[in-house]
């Protein structure tokens, strides 16, 4: 039996429905109601609740073989208090609801933005230094929930570690539907002429690495892997092959980096101040994200795991147009 924390999510409904598919009794637990409600029409168990309530986790972990901790508060913006009550309190309920209800091995989903430092970094590996101060209160709680699964591990809690980078494909409400939308506003702002270096994972790719964890020998236990799609390309091809595909113009903007930081700084001071402003437009993380080439490295997933990604990124360009076109 599996539980998918966060299987209300992009990542965890993907992986819930793949479990089912496969005829192995899966939980989904998560916040969304309404998706939940979709994933029990299909047959899957699903567990309305909190990762930070520490009696609707242990419950669910319940009789589970294997915990996919796929739940976390993933936004460039957004309150501390928030971002630590999801990702590190929620991530310490999971690591104690394992233990106590004797959960074969904990699969935990973090992020490979908690290496993230504001400039060019290729081929970064998982032990890369860490910057001298995080992006964002995504990459520093997902930083301190690494550290309590760590801690977990040497006191005997079996786990294994992914940071899956840049998740895109159907149902995709972040990565891709963010840069439609901003093309369809405005323009889609081009640092270096868009000519960056970027790493994207399609998400039946990530499904395939969780899999692999939970089948991986001892010898990777305690062990961190970053995964992508192993095959880094320019943001500006990207961008030309979504916007063919889907038969609209790429408008897109040339700015200086140093531009676009600064407006970026103007618009996160600016939501700071006005009460009613959720999120501003762009963050200082995204234009750098836009305006930086950062790639990782995935020899220790190929040679540790076993993990080939099978859908190459041209392929989850075309799976996703045609999903928008039905659902977007």
């Amino acid at each position: 039996m599996a539980l998918v924390t966060g299987g209300t999510g992009f990542l965890g409904q993907a992986l819930a429905r793949r479990l089912h598919r496969s005829g192995r009794k899966v939980t989904a637990f998560g916040r969304n109601e309404a998706v939940g409600a979709k994933l029990k029409e299909e047959g899957i168990r699903f567990i309305q609740g909190r990762l930070q309530d520490r009696q609707q986790v242990m419950e669910a972990c319940a009789g589970q073989d294997v915990v996919f901790h796929c739940g976390a508060l993933s936004s460039p913006w957004g309150r501390y208090r928030d971002f630590y009550e999801s990702n590190v309190i929620g991530t310490e309920r999971v690591i104690e609801a394992c233990r106590k209800q004797g959960v074969r091995r904990l699969v935990h989903v973090s992020t490979p933005s908690l290496l993230f430092r504001f400039d060019e970094r290729l081929d970064v590996k998982e032990d890369a230094s860490l910057p001298g101060r995080f992006a964002n209160h995504y990459a520093k709680t997902k930083f301190l929930a690494e550290q309590a699964v760590d801690r977990a591990y040497q006191e005997g809690l079996p786990v294994i570690t992914i940071r899956p980078r840049a998740l895109f494909g159907p149902g995709d409400t972040t990565i891709l539907p963010r840069l439609i939308a901003a093309n369809q506003r405005r323009f889609i702002p081009l640092i270096d002429r868009g000519k960056v270096w970027i790493d994207l994972t399609y998400i039946d790719n990530a499904v395939d690495a969780l899999l692999l964890c939970e089948t991986a020998p001892e010898s990777c236990l305690g062990r961190k892997y970053h995964i992508t799609n192993g095959e880094p390309v320019q943001l500006i091809d990207v961008l030309q092959q979504l916007f063919a595909k889907l038969d609209q113009p790429l408008r897109g903007k040339p700015v200086s980096y140093h531009q676009a930081f600064y407006a970026a700084w103007i618009m996160e001071w600016t939501a700071r101040v006005v009460p009613w402003m959720e999120e501003p437009p762009f963050t200082r993380y995204t234009v750098s994200v836009l305006g930086k080439s950062q790639t990782l490295n995935l020899d220790r997933a190929r040679h540790e795991l076993g993990y080939q990604p099978r859908i190459p990124i041209a392929e989850g360009v075309d799976r996703y147009v045609r999903w928008h076109r039905n659902h977007g």
